[in-house]
């Protein structure tokens, strides 16, 4: 499917990854022109891409960019079992070998490549780069999910039970927790938004999602120093889902040399499409601010050019 409005090329397509599952796969490109970078998206958790990550992927369109998504297995339109992820690992290759093969089209090899990704979308982002860490020229980490908030995770008694049962019943719905929606929009008609929309899940988290989410969130925690790439993380103050102080964090001991951190006061966790209009504009214009700096930077720029000769893509 096609579609062409405001001087936006949106496209879909499916994919096969290697496990024979179909995967749903989109881009938004200027219609008029070469996108002067390229932007990947990785969304959060039970989230999808070509409806939620629609307005921001717009956003970053009419400034300039292409932007590509993917759906996960068990996500949006994908296929699997809705939001039952049986192994993360398995669903970041899927990730890294669609956008690295996207980079390795003719037309876009001289094209800078940047990662954006939403909450469990920044696991998944950071575990993505750590493939390949020198392929990557720079991420947007919005509320990245490098620890789950003390106020959304289970008690111990009901870890410990979660990682006994989680390899005997993997897809059951019994972890109890607090309404994601409720916690993560501010808006009103945003929450509303995203409870209508049927490629959203609702339900409670299954066993081995839920054992996978803390396993790699607790893993990534631990190895924040490896992260070298360009970087900015966005997180709101009043977050309740994921943890700000581990984006403060990562921000101190990541080893990359070009790093910003960015706290807004009063904002929640869906900084993209969940806060007030005046928000979200200031929540872009950095994000969109910091991308143009680099992109202009590097693209055409020498170093760029070295890069590409010295860093052929690898699978």
């Amino acid at each position: 499917m096609a579609s062409e409005t405001e001087d936006i090329k949106y496209e879909e397509s499916f994919i096969k990854n290697t496990r024979g599952m179909k995967l749903f796969t989109c881009k938004w490109v200027p219609a008029n022109q070469e996108p002067k970078a390229l932007i990947f998206i990785c969304h959060g958790y039970a989230m999808e891409c070509s409806i939620t990550m629609n307005s921001t992927a717009r956003r970053l369109v009419k400034a300039g960019y292409g932007v590509y998504g993917i759906d996960y297995e068990g996500h949006g339109k994908s296929d699997g079992l809705s939001a039952y992820v049986p192994n993360f690992d398995h669903l970041v290759d899927d990730v890294s070998a669609h956008y690295t093969s996207i980079c390795e089209r003719e037309e876009n090899k001289e094209k800078m490549r940047f990662l954006l990704g939403e909450s469990m979308g920044g696991a998944v982002l950071l575990l993505v780069h750590r493939k390949k860490p020198e392929f990557w020229d720079g991420a947007v980490l919005v509320a990245p999910m490098c620890k789950i908030a003390e106020e959304m995770k289970p008690s111990p008694l009901v870890i410990s039970i979660l990682s006994k049962l989680s390899g005997v019943i993997p897809s059951w719905r019994i972890i109890p927790g607090q309404d994601i929606i409720e916690t993560a929009f501010k808006q009103p008609e945003i929450r509303k938004q995203v409870r209508e929309n049927p490629y959203c899940y609702k339900g409670r988290p299954r066993l081995k999602t839920a054992y996978e989410l803390l396993r790699v969130s607790t893993d990534l925690e631990k190895r924040l120093n490896e992260v070298s790439l360009p970087f900015i993380v966005l997180h709101g103050e009043d977050d309740k889902v994921t943890d700000k102080a581990v984006s403060a964090e990562l921000y101190k001991v990541a080893s990359s040399s070009d790093k910003t951190f960015k706290l807004y006061p009063g904002m929640w966790h869906g900084l993209l499409y969940g806060e007030t209009p005046e928000n979200i504009d200031i929540v872009f214009a950095d994000i969109i601010g910091w991308l143009d700096k680099r992109a202009s930077a590097g693209n055409g720029g020498f170093e760029c050019e070295l890069k590409r000769k010295n860093d052929p893509l690898k699978g």
